[in-house]
């Protein structure tokens, strides 16, 4: 049996690790606002569902020597996102809108996605994708890594908003979005054979 200790290996190396073995995971595809208006985009895979009462999500936003990303202080500043769902018809923007831009460049401008106006938050949600998640800002929490620290980004969900043609009695039909997943390295997964199991009593 192969083992690893992780205090032994580099971030890079925890990295690789992790992202093949928690898989697969959703992209939480988020837009943030800037303090002078630059509208950015960016995917992140360290992201989940917390709680749904009250409806919680959370987005890890991993440090570049020491500087904290775009969307990260963005969100920071406003205090307000928007997660949108990555799938099948928007991933290849996706993917684009991790390019390295400069702060003062817009990753939708970049990528040509089109934005528009949010049910509740003032940052804009896109087009192109099918699900959104309109957030405020509930928590910050900051962990110190040997190499580097990751902001934590906690959201309370204040609007919900799907197109149509995915939604039905009240809840997201999962085979129409056809999500993307992320795995590791340059792989990605779409949803694949769906089936069910009963819970026990």
């Amino acid at each position: 049996m192969a083992e690893f200790d992780p205090k032994t290996l580099s971030k890079k190396e925890n990295y690789r690790l992790l992202t093949s073995i928690v898989t697969p995971r959703p992209i939480a595809f988020i837009t943030s606002i800037s303090d002078v208006g630059v509208l950015n985009a960016a995917p992140f895979s360290y992201f989940n569902i917390i709680s749904a009462d009250p409806p919680l999500v959370s987005v890890s936003i991993g440090r570049k020597a020491e500087r904290q990303k775009d969307t990260a202080k963005n969100i920071l500043q406003t205090e307000e996102f928007v997660i949108h769902v990555a799938d099948e018809d928007n991933i290849k923007q996706v993917n684009e809108s991790s390019a390295n831009l400069q702060p003062e460049e817009s990753e939708v401008e970049h990528t040509k996605l089109s934005p528009m106006v949010s049910s509740v938050v003032g940052v804009p949600s896109l087009k192109e994708s099918q699900v959104r998640l309109e957030c405020k800002l509930e928590q910050h929490l900051v962990f110190e890594g040997e190499e580097g620290a990751t902001d934590v980004i906690i959201g309370r969900i204040v609007s919900y908003s799907a197109d149509d043609k995915v939604v039905k009695d009240g809840s997201i039909q999962t085979e129409k979005v056809k999500p993307v997943a992320r795995l590791g390295g340059k792989k990605y997964a779409k949803l694949g054979k769906v089936f069910e199991l009963e819970r026990p009593e």
